[in-house]
């Protein structure tokens, strides 16, 4: 089965942002090394990295015509920060996966979808 990983931003601290240097420099460093892990896992294929959502431009059409205004269409507390997919026999492990990724030990959380096939 394959599944997407959906990473919620929440209050994760974010490399640039106040609160990571609020992190220590040992806390940081694992941080990184659990991403490089997540990503070198068998059955990972790793996303982009995504600006932060202040930078998105969300577009709804009314009578036709796009409408683009600046910034998300969800509170940044809840605004996507990144994603995978993982392909697993079962849900559990991609419940594993998820509990290893940063985010969700810090502020935010990790929505897991499968994938429809064919």
């Amino acid at each position: 089965m394959k599944y997407m990983l959906l990473i919620n931003q929440g209050d994760t601290p974010l490399p640039g942002a106040p609160e990571w240097d609020r992190l220590s420099e040992g806390e940081q460093k694992q941080v990184y090394a659990d991403y490089q892990a997540i990503n070198s896992t068998p059955g990972v294929t790793p996303g982009s990295w995504m600006e932060p959502p202040e930078l998105a431009t969300t577009v709804r059409v009314d009578d036709g015509r796009a409408l683009p205004t600046d910034g998300p269409f969800v509170a940044v507390k809840e605004a996507l920060g990144g994603y995978l997919f993982y392909e697993a026999d079962h849900l559990d492990a991609a419940i594993e996966l998820a509990a290893r990724i940063p985010a969700a030990r810090l502020g935010g959380a990790v929505e897991i979808r499968p994938l429809r096939e064919g």
